[in-house]
């Protein structure tokens, strides 16, 4: 009854972030929320100063390409020798790596063009959802979901998930003040990145509840 409860969660969270990226996927393909979306572009850029700049250029910078490689990489290898988690890490890799390819996917579906009011950075490709608030839900996500249970103090987790919704939160905040991405991007890769983990979840119990009964 346990499995099932749980497994029924994640298929329940599974389409309510399924819905709510195809809410947003269509007030993105009808126009109905560029107003909004350039609204709080402004009210990000007003606040630009060097300092700001410099601190959100970091994480912007470790949202992507080589860094976030590096940090996965060492996740894995924690995971592996540190935790001895091996069904675990086939999760892990399977949600990072499927969220790549996910946000491949739906950017040459949707082919929105990147916003041209005051970019800071210079980016190339299409802009929805965004491939950094993708990236930086998953790999902080599930990374939350596995060391979880590793910590068994409530001040632990309350610094686990602190931690990891500042990055997802500030990686995310990054592209919109430098001006590559547009908030429902932002929002858009975070519902997309939630629906993927939790379907990932679910399909990992059920192949972990299997595996242990063989």
């Amino acid at each position: 009854m346990k499995f099932t409860v749980k497994l029924s969660a994640a298929l329940l969270l599974s389409i309510l972030f399924a819905a709510g990226f195809g809410l947003v996927a269509a007030l993105v393909g009808y126009h109905k929320i560029e107003s909004l979306d350039r609204s709080i572009i402004d009210w990000f850029q007003e606040k630009e100063a060097p300092g700001l700049t410099g601190f959100l250029k970091f994480f912007a910078f470790i949202g992507a390409g080589l860094p976030v490689t590096l940090i996965t990489l060492a996740i894995v290898a924690f995971l592996y020798f540190g935790l001895k988690h091996r069904r675990e890490l086939i999760l892990f890799v399977f949600v990072v790596a499927g969220s790549a390819l996910l946000n491949v996917t739906l950017k040459l579906l949707f082919h929105r063009a990147r916003p041209d009011l005051h970019r800071l950075i210079q980016e190339t490709g299409f802009s929805f959802p965004s491939g950094h608030s993708m990236g930086a839900f998953s790999l902080y996500g599930i990374l939350t979901y596995l060391l979880w249970k590793h910590v068994p103090v409530w001040w632990g987790r309350t610094m686990l998930l602190t931690a990891c919704c500042a990055l997802i939160l500030l990686i995310g905040i990054s592209r919109i003040y430098l001006g590559v991405h547009y908030p429902s991007d932002v929002f858009a890769g975070y519902l997309a990145s939630g629906f993927w983990i939790a379907a990932s979840i679910g399909i990992y119990r059920r192949y972990d509840r299997s595996a242990r009964r063989g």
